[in-house]
């Protein structure tokens, strides 16, 4: 479990449209089998350390003609930001989702020196 300094605890959070494929009958809309689409996600400043990254779906629109499947999670999270990353399978057809994140971690306090 990650231990943090009041003083230097950073939080950094937002919202990202992933994707909006019905406009333009996009694979996440049309397709069929596994699909996935990854989505970069740039901090507002550097942490000290790779923060703690928690990602939910903030708004989906799915069709109601077939099986509502989906995974959303961050990887490849680093001090400078990290990946969004839906996916979906089978006969899921996704119109558009955004993901809402929040990112807990260490910043750079004014006492921090570098020598």
């Amino acid at each position: 479990m990650p231990r943090f300094d009041a003083r230097t605890l950073g939080v950094d959070q937002g919202s990202q449209l992933l994707f909006s494929d019905f406009e333009h009958d996009g694979e996440m809309w049309i397709g069929n089998g596994p699909r996935r689409r990854r989505v970069r996600v740039q901090f507002a400043e550097p942490y000290k350390t790779a923060p703690v990254v928690q990602v939910q779906v903030g708004m989906w629109d799915m069709s109601v003609q077939s099986n509502q499947r989906a995974e959303i999670l961050a990887e490849n999270i680093s001090r400078d930001g990290f990946e969004i990353v839906f996916k979906t399978w089978g006969d899921t057809k996704v119109a558009r989702v955004v993901a809402n994140w929040t990112a807990i971690g260490e910043v750079r306090h004014d006492d921090d020196w570098d020598v």
